[in-house]
């Protein structure tokens, strides 16, 4: 299983990115699919997953202003953040847990700053 991620950049505070994860590699039909991230000097936190079937979970951080969405037919994850602060600073890494095993990207770095 490979994860590769995209759709990481700079921004200023208020704006607005999307990440994209493609998955490629034998998926099971049970899995849960989510975006965690690093900030410099921080652990790695959960800031939003997606079961099969669509049932959600967010970071508190980041609910109402986070959507994580998965396409089963496309294999992929994205993340819409909108009105982005600089606590969402940081390398941003998607996830794919099936059965026993976590599978990770690489990281994709976002920048918010004025």
């Amino acid at each position: 299983v490979q994860l590769q991620a995209s759709g990481g950049g700079s921004v200023q505070p208020g704006g607005s990115l999307r990440l994209s994860c493609k998955i490629s590699g034998s998926l099971y039909r049970v899995n849960v699919m989510g975006w965690y991230r690093q900030a410099p000097g921080k652990e790695r936190e959960m800031v939003a997953r997606i079961i099969a079937g669509a049932s959600t979970n967010y970071a508190d951080s980041v609910k109402g202003r986070f959507t994580i969405s998965r396409d089963d037919a496309k294999n992929t994850v994205d993340l819409e953040m909108n009105n982005l602060t600089p606590a969402d600073t940081g390398v941003y890494y998607c996830n794919l847990k099936q059965s026993r095993y976590d599978f990770w990207g690489k990281g994709t770095q976002v920048t918010v700053s004025s």
